[in-house]
């Protein structure tokens, strides 16, 4: 079960809304060894929680780069989640009752300063390696951004620091989905789910991709397929496999937090921000992924002063880090050694 740290100042996030006080929901494993120089943080993706060896498999296993018999590994639920950080289900204090749809708009720069007060309260001051794929990425380019010193390596896996217009499509499309389900907007913690399934189903196309879907999900005799294929159950079980576990309120707010994610915003260039980022850097691209190509990693490449590059050869699309743990354990066990 995770922790829970009740942070009880006030928080006010970069678009003007205060919260009264927080929650923060974050899983630990290993053993904080003396001079605190073990530690290593993990931000995760977007309908993740803050329990790694749940989502993340054969990472915190001996042997591999999480390895409990070494490290001591932090992750917390970010700000907004469905996983016990405050988040559009949680109570509202003022109010008596949940947000839902009244829970305001965050970005990624809220979510790592909420990591951050975590940090503070753990008394960790600065980690051996930060770490984070996706949207974990984003939070991991902005920490190292807006904390230079906080980390001695800093590892990018499947992602960018800042959102192009093509992954803004796809989750305004999600959203749009999300939106024509008449019950969302109604405060209740069922409401949206039927356009939160329809929405997941939209955003496993951009998680996997065309060559994945073809391996994976073609009929077992393609040539007596007619109106019912094998691929029609798989969107359907994913769609209603998320509905079963979150929520339309969080997804609709994360998504929109995903599409704010611009580490030069009030910054100035977003290649003359990355060369302020001090940690020694592995950078991490799938070569299948869709929503975040290889080519778009040498942004990151080409302006981190510190930086070692690796593709990881995959036909499942930006899902390759969930699904190669095996390929990029070595990529990654090799950068921290």
């Amino acid at each position: 079960m995770s922790k829970i740290y009740n942070y009880p100042h006030p928080f006010t996030t970069e678009g003007g809304y205060t919260f009264h006080s927080l929650t923060i929901a974050y899983d630990t494993y290993g053993t904080l060894n003396e001079d605190k120089s073990n530690v290593i943080w993990v931000c995760h993706a977007l309908t993740a929680n803050s329990d790694v060896a749940d989502w993340w498999p054969h990472t915190v296993e001996e042997g591999c780069f999480l390895d409990p018999s070494k490290y001591f590994t932090v992750c917390a639920n970010f700000l907004g989640s469905h996983y016990g950080t405050t988040g559009p289900l949680s109570v509202n204090p003022q109010t008596g009752e949940a947000w839902y749809g009244d829970f305001p708009q965050i970005t990624v720069r809220d979510m790592v300063r909420v990591h951050q007060l975590l940090a503070e309260h753990l008394s960790i001051k600065r980690v051996k390696v930060l770490i984070g794929s996706s949207i974990g990425g984003f939070q991991s380019i902005e920490w190292a951004v807006m904390q230079p010193d906080f980390a001695e390596k800093a590892i990018f896996i499947a992602t960018a620091p800042r959102v192009m217009a093509w992954v803004a499509a796809f989750n305004e499309s999600q959203r749009m989905a999300i939106e024509l389900d008449p019950t969302f907007g109604q405060r209740t913690e069922s409401a949206g789910l039927d356009g939160m399934a329809v929405a997941r189903s939209i955003a496993l196309l951009s998680y996997r991709g065309g060559v994945a879907y073809n391996v994976a999900q073609e009929d077992a005799e393609p040539d007596n397929a007619f109106f019912t294929r094998r691929v029609h159950s798989y969107q359907r079980y994913q769609g209603d496999k998320l509905r079963r576990r979150f929520n339309a309120y969080s997804y609709y707010r994360l998504s929109q937090a995903v599409d704010s994610h611009n580490i030069g915003r009030g910054r100035g260039r977003v290649e003359d921000v990355l060369k302020s980022i001090k940690a020694k850097t592995l950078v991490v691209a799938i070569t299948s992924d869709i929503l975040f190509s290889p080519a778009e990693h040498q942004i990151l490449v080409n302006n981190i002063p510190d930086v070692e590059y690796h593709t990881l050869d995959s036909i499942f699309g930006h899902d390759g880090f969930l699904v190669e743990h095996q390929a990029l354990n070595k990529i990654i066990l090799n950068f921290i050694k």
